[in-house]
């Protein structure tokens, strides 16, 4: 038994043990996933969609996430000065290998249906990930840890500054009205402030605000 589906922009015809190279899908390798744009069935009885064959569909295993062969592009332009250009171009597709055909109960199969991975459908699960660990761990330093001073009110701090600091584990007034010269010369160095400290007077500042 053969069928005949369809996913991005072209047609294939398949049957159980084949692999193919199809337009990158939304899918991880090892998922399950079911080709539901089925055109025809083929074997004993041959069955042709009107456009698609209802209930048909044609499932697989994602084997690994590929590139294509490069593909050069040459562009020479005669009367323009003789400008050239090469583009190399790579294609995103995703292996797979047909596992079964259904020529019935497609829509009862509980399969992952194959959705492309530039299609709206592919878009909204991708944005339905949760976000990296990491992003969500720089976010949080950010914030102010509870109990800390409103750094911004030194001269010549924003919010940028403010970061940094908080960053680097100055948190309140306190702290800074009781730098040393060596600990004014290393966080200058550290965090690039280039005589910034001294020049506006944040221990002096941080002294008055800290009372």
């Amino acid at each position: 038994m053969f069928a005949v589906l369809k996913t991005g922009g072209k047609q294939y015809k398949v049957q159980a043990g084949d692999i193919l190279r199809v337009e990158k899908l939304a899918a991880d390798a090892g998922e399950k996933i079911q080709f539901n744009d089925i055109l025809m069935l083929g074997g004993d009885k041959t069955v042709v969609g009107a456009p698609l064959v209802d209930g048909a569909a044609v499932q697989a295993d994602v084997i690994d996430q590929i590139k294509g062969e490069k593909v050069i592009n040459f562009v020479k332009r005669r009367r323009k000065h003789s400008s050239k250009r090469t583009v190399g171009h790579r294609q995103k597709l995703t292996l797979v290998k047909i596992t079964e055909i259904l020529a019935s109960g497609a829509d009862k199969s509980g399969v992952k249906a194959a959705v492309g991975a530039g299609s709206v459908a592919g878009v909204a699960v991708a944005a339905a990930a949760p976000a990296p660990k990491k992003a969500a761990k720089k976010a949080a330093k950010a914030e102010a840890p509870a109990g800390a001073d409103d750094l911004k009110k030194l001269s010549g701090v924003g919010p940028a500054l403010e970061k940094k600091l908080l960053e680097a584990g100055v948190t309140t007034f306190a702290q800074i009205a009781a730098w040393t010269d060596a600990d004014i010369a290393e966080f200058d160095e550290k965090l690039s402030f280039k005589g910034r400290i001294e020049r506006e007077g944040w221990v002096d500042q941080a002294k008055e605000l800290a009372k």
